[in-house]
């Protein structure tokens, strides 16, 4: 993951009821000085934006084996959908796979000569490996009476909320580091932050390359964890101090 360049425009802005030009945002920016009792500052300020994009790959697949069978009485369909069911949450026990993540559905339907069930089992992985090993045991190992679907892939809210938090700081620290490099052009030092502003923040998922689908199943599985990945931009707006650079203090 890599963030992207910032965007910067910095402006002195003297002591007095002076008024500057940002060619980055349209209109004027006035600063006018008021009394506070808090601490004051120089009335000089460097103002920056700072920009990134992360991107960040889905942590969660979930995977859907379905169980249907046909049969003349009910306890005979019962028996036939729950021997294929037990045999399925064998090999998740196996894998070491937590009930907590497991649901099973069943639903009876009595048709015109026979009673129908079907059955599904939905699990959540959080490892892929896992859950690549459990579908091929079950297609290698049941018959056509019980299908496994591809899997689908997802954020969990943890991983997403994380992924905005360091879009944002890393775009703060970007700005940061600019406004810094601003001021030593200016033989000025970099005083403290007076305004952070995070003025825009989008979330988009990724796209399936092109021809991503001619490899075969293992092409199809990356194909689908690419269209799953989430993108996060983060744009900010941050005001800093600007101070005369001491010197009498030593250079680290």
């Amino acid at each position: 993951m890599a963030g992207s360049p910032s965007r910067v425009f910095a402006a002195l802005i003297p002591a007095g009821d002076d008024t500057f030009r940002d060619e980055n945002r349209t209109g004027l920016i006035k600063t006018i000085q008021t009394p506070t009792c808090g601490p004051q500052t120089s009335g000089r300020e460097v103002q920056v934006t700072g920009s990134c994009e992360l991107s960040g790959p889905p942590d969660r697949a979930t995977l859907r084996v379905s169980v249907s069978s046909s049969k003349d009485s009910v306890n005979d369909v019962t028996n036939s959908v729950s021997r294929r069911l037990e045999y399925i949450l064998q090999a998740l026990r196996q894998h070491e796979v937590k009930g907590e993540n497991t649901t099973v559905t069943k639903v009876l339907r009595r048709g015109d000569n026979a009673y129908d069930m079907e059955a599904e089992v939905s699990v959540v992985f959080a490892d892929f490996s896992t859950m690549q090993s459990v579908s091929n045991v079950l297609v290698e190992k049941l018959d056509k009476s019980v299908v496994v679907s591809p899997p689908t892939f997802s954020h969990s809210a943890d991983s997403l909320n994380k992924l905005r938090r360091q879009a944002c700081l890393a775009a703060v620290e970007n700005a940061r580091r600019k406004a810094r490099e601003v001021c030593g052009l200016l033989g000025q030092a970099l005083g403290r932050p007076l305004l952070v502003k995070e003025e825009d923040a989008r979330e988009w998922t990724g796209q399936a390359e092109e021809g991503g689908a001619a490899g075969g199943a293992l092409a199809s599985l990356q194909d689908s964890i690419r269209k799953a990945t989430v993108f996060v931009s983060s744009h900010v707006y941050v005001s800093f101090e600007i101070r005369p650079k001491d010197r009498t203090r030593k250079k680290h």
